[in-house]
């Protein structure tokens, strides 16, 4: 009876000491092989990778492993089972490089130098403009009193509220017995304003007079014999 006891025990140990062998040893891949299926499925190398990271969690009660690492602008984030491998999340997020950043701002200053150019191109070119206007309309206005002065000189092209015709008739009527064969005038301008210039030779004196083209008034009158 002792002896059948005795080996019932040893069974027993035997047993419950695989038991717990068993449950303590687990299957872990490690974190090469964890590194290796990221990589796989990223379809990347290592040599490919930068900021690379590894580390052994617990989540829900089981091992895994977080993988994370960097190919060029783009950042990948695993958790591998630890027990087999098995990828249970993957998450992939862009990221902005130093190197693109400073190849923006590059761009950005290029962008607002050459900005920069065209507008004060543009500012100088509306200069230029506005300044051939002005001599422009420098050039009609000299012109035009040109052309006024010759209308004064030909005495009939400006613009007067006495004609000719009336000015010779009031300039006649002063002298009883003149005729227009005796009455020489021309229309002038002289201090901003339009005159009629003539004189009378008859019957020995010789008259002189000024008229207001506006007015009609009489601004000189003289007379003289010969």
């Amino acid at each position: 009876m002792m002896k059948k006891y005795i080996v019932l025990t040893a069974l027993t140990l035997t047993l419950t000491g695989g038991l717990l062998a068993g449950c303590g040893s687990g299957n872990d891949i490690g974190q090469d092989a964890a590194k290796e299926a990221a990589f796989a499925d990223a379809q990347v190398s290592e040599d490919d990778t930068s900021r690379l990271r590894v580390s052994k969690d617990r989540d829900d009660g089981r091992s895994i492993y977080e993988v994370e690492f960097t190919v060029g602008n783009t950042e990948y984030n695993y958790d591998i089972d630890a027990s087999d491998g098995s990828i249970l999340t993957t998450e992939t997020e862009e990221v902005q490089g130093s190197a693109s950043t400073a190849q923006s701002d590059t761009q950005n200053s290029s962008s607002q130098t050459q900005d920069d150019s065209q507008n004060a191109a543009a500012q100088q070119g509306q200069e230029t403009a506005q300044s051939t206007d002005t001599q422009t309309d420098q050039t009609q206005a000299g012109q035009s009193a040109q052309n006024t002065q010759n209308g004064q000189n030909s005495g009939g092209a400006a613009n007067v509220a006495v004609s000719e015709a009336d000015a010779r008739a009031a300039a006649l009527e002063r002298v009883s017995g003149a005729t227009d064969s005796d009455i020489r005038m021309e229309l002038d301008y002289d201090d901003g304003q339009y005159i009629y210039e003539g004189d009378i030779i008859y019957n020995g004196k010789e008259y002189e007079f000024e008229i207001d083209a506006n007015t009609g008034n009489f601004l000189k009158w003289s007379e003289e014999r010969d």
